[in-house]
């Protein structure tokens, strides 16, 4: 029953960072599954990706507070909420002013969406699910931004877990491991760099956006009704090994 395809019949679903990558297969899935799914980030969009899927795309940007309320201005209902949208400057986050705009993006946006959609969740005793990191447990000398942000975004899940538990909202979050997206393109092609991330995956394979988004629609669903706090790692098992 967890997969139904009308499982979240009548629930709306915001993702941010939903119009490509992991954030994109999110939507895809719950759109699959019957929600009302708006899925928001910065142009161009990858409107391929979307065709017949059921999806709207609609532009935002976390780090912005007037581009929050005029996106939430014009939701009425909230049921579900993916926070994915994120950056990664590597080699360049040592300077401190990139280093602040990844925070501003990747924790301080995710926090702001919370904020903003608490009231709505707190109707329907609906659900957030965070976008974490590997980085969130170890560090990356290349993205100290990055690796900080994450590592916040897993306590700030822990955080708003307790906070608003008496609303009835759960809050967890996923923390996906070597995925295969554009963003990793670069790292799949070269052996020296893939050789290394597969040799440490147990299960010996890049992950897909779709491994990523299948685990977060199921923390959206009612199985995972007595799970709140959790960062779950989707990683081929990177972590333990």
């Amino acid at each position: 029953m967890t997969f139904t395809p009308n499982l979240f019949q009548g629930k709306t679903a915001l993702v941010t960072g939903g119009t490509q990558g992991i954030g994109g297969a999110i939507a895809r899935q719950l759109a699959a599954m019957g929600a009302n799914v708006i899925a928001a980030g910065l142009p161009p969009f990858a409107m391929d990706e979307f065709k017949g899927s059921g999806v709207t795309l609609a532009e935002l940007n976390v780090a912005s507070e007037d581009s929050v309320k005029a996106l939430f201005a014009g939701i009425q209902q909230l049921d579900i909420v993916i926070n994915c949208a994120g950056i990664i400057k590597r080699g360049a986050e040592h300077d401190v002013d990139v280093f602040e705009q990844v925070i501003a993006v990747n924790l301080t946006g995710t926090m702001r969406i919370c904020s903003a959609a608490r009231p709505l969740l707190k109707e329907g005793k609906g659900c957030i699910v965070n976008l974490a990191s590997m980085l969130s447990f170890f560090g990356g000398g290349l993205v100290p931004g990055y690796s900080a942000s994450k590592g916040g975004v897993a306590q700030l899940t822990k955080s708003l877990a307790i906070a608003y538990a008496a609303d009835g909202i759960r809050v967890n979050a996923v923390a996906p491991g070597w995925i295969a997206t554009p963003l990793t393109k670069a790292l799949q092609e070269d052996p020296a760099r893939s050789g290394p991330i597969l040799q440490r995956t147990p299960l010996n394979r890049w992950g897909t956006p779709e491994d990523i988004g299948n685990v977060a629609a199921f923390l959206c669903t009612p199985a995972a009704s007595f799970m709140t706090g959790a960062v779950v790692p989707v990683d081929g098992g990177y972590l333990v090994s």
